[in-house]
């Protein structure tokens, strides 16, 4: 068998440090907040690269404080993608602002920059791009017309841009998930955000915590958003092995383009393009023709897949009243149809990389 993910893979051979990392949580006693979570900050902000990190309950709750810090509320527009996972909308939605969902570039998947533009009204007060399954769209163009541009980070730990410049850097806040199965992940849920921003950090630092400062003296509306000691801990264990783990999926990746050659060059499986820097694959995703019945086929033979995503979340049943509808994103709606991702972590190996390209080879006859 051939599994999807297996986050043990990637965590045997630190073990010893994560044990460590528990244990000094465990008793230290700093079981909120405390050094681990100011070091793991420190720590990430100069990973992506920026001067702050505020270190957040989880992936979605990095959007929403972020949002919140920002002062997005009702009667605010803000632009998404239609095609990702359902928090990024969701977390626009939850500040009062209206998500305005835009389609993908058919090529890359991420979103279309230029439709974004074009949707822009009086009312757009941010914009959301996804880094979509490990590569980053191109913000230039957006900071350049003046929006604020909230990245959508979640998938993209040490993904790079065509001017160098890592997931969280690029745009005016970043925002981070470390869910287990993220190119960095702990053991439940935790995020991020990040910012060159001493203002907007100190802001979402509030949030964070009931907009609490001093404690009991609460100066704006926040939530209980902080991310949990042992997750720091934890997190700044794994954080050295970040890059070596990408440099593994690039290697599963290239493998995978190179064994599927023959159903690439049939059209039976396409890639999705390449955008300018370096992808980290945290999912590595195939268009493939017939896919509900490949991913049955590989089923049944033991190997790991997964729909990413079903629907595209401008006909979600929960973004009803906002008008939206079947038509409106094409381009997110047929990647819906035929988007597949195949297994992709480190600690893969190649013996089971072509367990899956054989497989998907003997389904087309390739």
């Amino acid at each position: 068998m051939v599994p999807f993910f297996d986050v043990s893979r990637a965590q045997a051979p630190i073990l010893d440090d994560l044990r460590a990392a528990f244990e000094r949580v465990l008793l230290g006693g700093a079981h909120i907040l405390g050094p681990d979570v100011a070091a793991f900050e420190k720590e990430w902000a100069a990973y992506v690269g920026v001067e702050h990190a505020v270190g957040v309950s989880s992936g979605s709750d990095s959007l929403l404080a972020a949002l919140m810090a920002l002062g997005v509320g009702p009667g605010d527009e803000v632009l998404v993608p239609a095609f990702t996972f359902f928090s990024t909308a969701g977390s626009v939605y939850r500040t009062g602002a209206k998500p305005v969902f835009v389609d993908i570039d058919p090529d890359t998947l991420l979103m279309d920059v230029p439709a974004a533009l074009r949707q822009r009204t009086a009312a757009t007060r941010a914009i959301i791009p996804v880094h979509l399954f490990g590569q980053m769209v191109d913000v230039d163009p957006l900071l350049e017309a003046g929006l604020t541009v909230v990245e959508d980070a979640a998938q993209a730990h040490g993904s790079v841009d065509g001017k160098g410049r890592k997931a969280g850097s690029a745009g005016h806040v970043g925002c981070f998930s470390f869910f287990p199965t993220k190119p960095l992940g702990t053991v439940g849920d935790a995020g991020a955000v990040t910012t060159r921003d001493a203002a907007l950090a100190q802001r979402t630092r509030l949030v964070r915590q009931h907009g609490s400062h001093p404690k009991f003296h609460h100066e704006i509306m926040g939530g209980n958003f902080r991310i949990d000691t042992l997750h720091a801990a934890l997190l700044r264990a794994k954080l050295p092995h970040l890059d070596a783990g990408g440099d593994a999926r690039r290697a599963v990746a290239a493998q995978y383009r190179e064994e599927l050659a023959p159903c690439l060059e049939r059209g039976d499986v396409r890639l999705p393009a390449l955008a300018a820097g370096r992808h980290v694959y945290h999912q590595h995703v195939i268009r493939a023709e017939r896919r509900d019945a490949l991913l049955a086929a590989l089923g049944k033979q033991g190997i790991g897949a997964a729909v990413y995503y079903p629907e595209p979340l401008h006909v979600q049943p929960c973004f009803r009243e906002l008008g939206c509808g079947p038509g409106d994103c094409p381009n997110a709606e047929a990647a819906c149809l035929d988007s597949l991702a195949l297994p992709c972590f480190p600690g893969l190996t190649s013996a089971e990389v072509s367990e899956v390209t054989g497989a998907i080879r003997a389904f087309y006859g390739a």
